[in-house]
């Protein structure tokens, strides 16, 4: 049974959210503010955590970046809950480390689907290490080497190349793309992910090459383009 921390200060909110993990067989610990759900994290790593932006003594950005730079915590799924509604604002709190945003107010089914979705994407397993041309990734050490050279990349930036090389020579269309390392769709999607490609290919160097375009559709990777 999968253990998940709830960190809002909004008591109605934070109630609804907690009986309804309930009703769906999790095990639930809920905090109103940062500094008691620190304390419980020394005891008990979560399997999922359900993140406020705007609490009273710690914001979630802040949070998410913590949770990130511990090796205890950085790879616990999050999904960070807010009021804020802007593209900037969602954009932010994934690139800081979220694995998913939900915006107030949700719908109870639409939450529980997030909350399943991401616990089953958690569980599954990735290969320790990705050789797609000269670029490789080493999953375990959260590591990447392009011709001979360490890449250092953001969270997202790691992840979206991870997902293109699990898919080596498949296109994959911006949308998949956006659902699959962002987990989930908004207005914007398109830019955000042309945005990351390119930094990703400027970090990669000349093996940025191996990143195609496809026109209409998205992108892909090939072993091809690194020193050709």
């Amino acid at each position: 049974m999968a253990l998940i921390y709830i960190v809002e200060d909004d008591a109605s909110i934070r109630e609804i959210e907690t009986i309804a993990l309930k009703n769906s067989n999790y095990m639930v610990q809920a905090f109103d503010r940062a500094a008691t759900f620190y304390e419980k994290l020394e005891e008990i790593i979560p399997d999922l955590i359900i993140l406020d932006i705007m609490l009273p003594d710690e914001d979630g950005y802040s949070i998410v970046r913590k949770l990130r730079n511990n090796s205890k915590t950085k790879k616990v799924p999050v999904i960070m809950i807010t009021a804020k509604t802007t593209e900037m604002d969602m954009v932010k709190g994934l690139d800081d480390g979220a694995d998913d945003y939900i915006r107030k107010p949700f719908s109870i089914m639409e939450f529980l689907s997030r909350v399943k979705a991401l616990l089953r994407r958690a569980s599954e397993k990735d290969p320790e290490q990705l050789l797609v041309g000269e670029i490789l990734l080493d999953n375990e050490r959260h590591t990447v080497v392009a011709d001979d050279r360490s890449v250092e990349l953001t969270l997202k930036e790691y992840e979206l190349l991870r997902y293109l090389m699990i898919n080596e020579d498949i296109v994959l269309s911006r949308e998949s793309i956006m659902q699959r390392v962002w987990g989930v769709d908004f207005e914007g999607e398109s830019r955000t992910v042309d945005m990351h490609i390119k930094t990703l290919r400027q970090k990669l160097g000349d093996c940025g090459k191996q990143i195609r375009t496809v026109r209409g559709i998205g992108y892909a990777i090939g072993s091809e383009g690194c020193g050709d």
